[in-house]
């Protein structure tokens, strides 16, 4: 029996507030389905040992979270119109495989959910190799569209351009 207010992501209940409500809609060109991806040689600084994550000298498992991450802001590209960006409020992520240094990876972010402004992404990273695919990483990502002059006054770096922006819109968790 499905409960009230239940979603789909794990359990997880989320609630649209009021000032979320209230925030202007997203473009049309925001849609479930829209898709990017970005590849990476692994080269030392992006190894476990040089992010201080871990004591071994392969793929580090935040550098594979930073490319999801970029593959879902390409995703974003030019669609979200001016003064908005979106930013990432949740990761759920699995490291299968380690990587070593010289291989080729790719991230892939696909947008499957629109609600309200969060945006909900699966990601996956696979191994690039002449023989055969092998799937490194894979979870979901969330990313909350925000008001940019809002946000970043919101977080000390400078004040609101162009007035007072649409109310929650400069919140992640509004």
């Amino acid at each position: 029996m499905p409960v009230e207010g239940a979603s789909d992501t794990g359990g997880i209940v989320t609630a649209m507030s009021k000032t979320e409500a209230q925030a202007p809609p997203l473009p049309a060109a925001v849609h479930a389905g829209l898709s990017a991806s970005v590849s990476l040689t692994v080269t030392e600084p992006d190894t476990a040992m040089s992010l201080r994550s871990g004591d071994v000298p392969v793929l580090g498992t935040p550098r594979l979270v930073a490319l999801c991450e970029e593959a879902s802001c390409r995703t974003l590209d030019g669609r979200l119109g001016p003064d908005r960006t979106s930013v990432a409020s949740r990761v759920q992520f699995d490291h299968l495989v380690p990587v070593p240094v010289g291989s080729t990876v790719v991230a892939e972010a696909t947008l499957e959910k629109v609600e309200g402004r969060r945006l909900s992404f699966t990601i996956s990273v696979e191994l690039e190799a002449d023989d055969r695919a092998a799937l490194v990483a894979a979870g979901r990502l969330t990313r909350v569209v925000v008001n940019r002059p809002a946000f970043l006054a919101k977080a000390g770096c400078g004040e609101p351009a162009g007035g007072t922006p649409p109310e929650g819109e400069g919140d992640p968790g509004s």
